[in-house]
């Protein structure tokens, strides 16, 4: 006789829960992986063996300074439960020098990072128009074809005006932005280039689509 566990009644929901407790500690999580990414390597003493907790606590502290000191229990809650969730999926690396407990992002937290970076990208417009366009252009070859098209949507989503099929254009300054990109996407400026332009023919349709005088 073969006997079959009996799985606890609620069981199914674990997938449910899962998902839930992920999406409500997201912006924890976001939040910890781009402080890391800035700061680079952060350093707590390890005399006590609540480091991974003093290093939580800093987070919090950095994350209250970006929300105007507004963070409420619950949400001081998410950031200890992102923060030992990205160190127990090996995002974050740990490392002991002396009486130093040195954190960093491994790789992996590095791309997740990255890629928040990314979603979150924005070009800032300019009150006044300097009548200078912005002109990115890339040449990416057939068999880095999923990049392309996943550049290609990131610019799409961006707001800029698509001119030809891989020339783009944008009468505010987006260098930065840009650069972002190409690092993210792993390319070379003979890939990808940005060039300022002071006249475009016919623009008047780029005009309208900016809503420019």
């Amino acid at each position: 006789m073969i006997m079959r566990r009996r799985l606890p009644q609620n069981d199914f929901l674990m997938p449910i829960k899962y998902k839930i407790m992920e999406i409500k500690r997201g912006e924890a999580v976001k939040s910890i992986l781009k402080l890391l990414l800035a700061a680079g390597l952060v350093a707590v003493a390890c005399t006590s063996p609540m480091a991974g907790a003093t290093l939580a606590r800093e987070l919090i502290k950095a994350a209250k300074r970006r929300n105007k000191g507004k963070l409420s229990a619950k949400e001081k809650k998410k950031y200890y439960n992102a923060f030992y969730y990205l160190k127990r999926n090996d995002f974050i690396d740990v490392e002991y020098r002396g009486n130093q407990m040195y954190f960093s992002l491994t790789e992996e937290g590095k791309k997740k990072a990255g890629k928040y970076k990314i979603n979150d990208l924005k070009i800032k417009t300019a009150e006044k128009w300097d009548k200078k366009w912005r002109v990115l252009i890339f040449d990416i070859e057939d068999k880095h074809r999923a990049k392309r098209e996943a550049l290609r949507g990131k610019i799409k989503e961006l707001g800029l005006y698509q001119l030809q099929k891989s020339v783009w254009v944008c009468p505010y300054e987006f260098k930065k932005e840009m650069k972002l990109l190409r690092d993210f996407f792993g390319l070379e400026t003979k890939e990808m280039k940005v060039i300022a332009a002071s006249e475009i023919e016919d623009d008047q349709p780029i005009r309208q689509f900016f809503n420019l005088d």
